[in-house]
């Protein structure tokens, strides 16, 4: 790709040039190790104009609606005067790498809003239901002055609660009438998340849901005593209560910034985004070792005829990559 100054891209991000917000994503997303020094320094000069936004992550199960709820709550937001960027993240194919969903033909109002921004990114196999460059997405998007970040994920799994750790609130929609409130539904998920939203309560499934809250707040209750999160329903293809679920939402995120809870968690994710560089790094150190590449044909080989245990086999190839751990 054609790359520019660091320079045009601060100044086209600072200045909210979408061309050129686009570009600097698709920087940040890329491997090649001259793209990445010049996307962190775009990134550290951008870094004093981030964190002005409400950082919200989306999941839910399949058939939820994340997509219809997502174009409801963000129209809301951009009738309310707030410019909203929405990082969707869709599963990758596994032929071409791109993304299967394609999410932003799925929020057909929101995608026609100048106020509005939605970058659709293939998971690319990163656990935790998010692209790999999510974090420095957001950041760009907060810098080009979106003050709401909505980050949809690819939906509900065991990893999914990744996304916790880079957003301000964690948001997951539910089903009602599917049997069990809670199948499908991890239990790590619901200890993180800040706020379950029965969708789809409208017509004759509104008293489904208002059921399936009920059986939420009562399943919360044990699961999480004195620290519940709130249950709440909404309609979003009929538009049903969506302005009353982002009052709460900014209610809570006023009582957590006014504390100091807020700024206590966003300093530990960066903490975390840290470590999780780092051991992104290593492993793709450990790949590109050209002595550890050699070795494993061989003890794949091993592990698989039964001549060798993985634990062992594992212990070679962190021995041919760190030398001194063999001492």
């Amino acid at each position: 790709m054609k790359l520019l100054t660091a320079d045009a891209y601060v100044d086209g991000v600072r200045a909210g040039d979408r061309a050129v917000l686009a570009r600097a994503i698709t920087l940040v997303e890329s491997g090649h190790p001259r793209h990445q020094a010049l996307a962190q320094e775009v990134l550290t000069r951008l870094l004093p104009h981030t964190g002005g936004s409400r950082r919200v992550g989306i999941s839910g199960v399949p058939g939820v609606g994340k997509s219809t709820f997502i174009d409801a709550l963000g129209m809301h937001l951009v009738g309310a005067g707030r410019r909203v960027a929405v990082l969707a993240i869709d599963p990758s194919s596994t032929v071409s790498g791109g993304s299967i969903l394609g999410d932003k033909t799925r929020m057909a109002r929101l995608s026609r809003e100048e106020a509005a921004y939605i970058r659709p990114s293939p998971s690319s196999g990163t656990l935790g239901g998010v692209a790999r460059k999510t974090r420095e997405t957001l950041l760009l998007c907060e810098a080009a002055g979106f003050d709401v970040v909505l980050v949809e994920t690819v939906g509900v799994g065991q990893s999914e609660t990744v996304v916790a750790d880079m957003v301000d609130f964690y948001l997951v929609l539910m089903l009602a009438g599917a049997g069990d409130e809670l199948q499908g539904i991890k239990r790590g998920i619901l200890e993180v998340a800040d706020m379950l939203v029965v969708n789809k309560a409208d017509g004759d499934n509104q008293t489904k849901a208002e059921r399936a809250r009920a059986e939420l707040r009562a399943a919360l209750h044990l699961m999480r005593p004195g620290s519940e999160p709130e249950v709440t329903t909404c309609s979003a293809l009929q538009n049903l209560g969506i302005d009353r679920l982002w009052t709460s939402v900014e209610a809570q995120l006023g009582k957590r910034e006014a504390s100091g809870v807020l700024t206590r968690r966003r300093t530990e994710q960066q903490i975390g985004w840290m470590w999780a560089m780092v051991q992104d790094g290593l492993r793709a150190a450990l790949h590109a070792n050209p002595t550890v590449a050699a070795l494993v044909p061989t003890l794949e080989a091993e592990v698989r005829a039964g001549r060798a245990t993985p634990t062992s086999a594992a212990l070679r190839v962190l021995g041919a990559f760190l030398p001194e751990s063999r001492a």
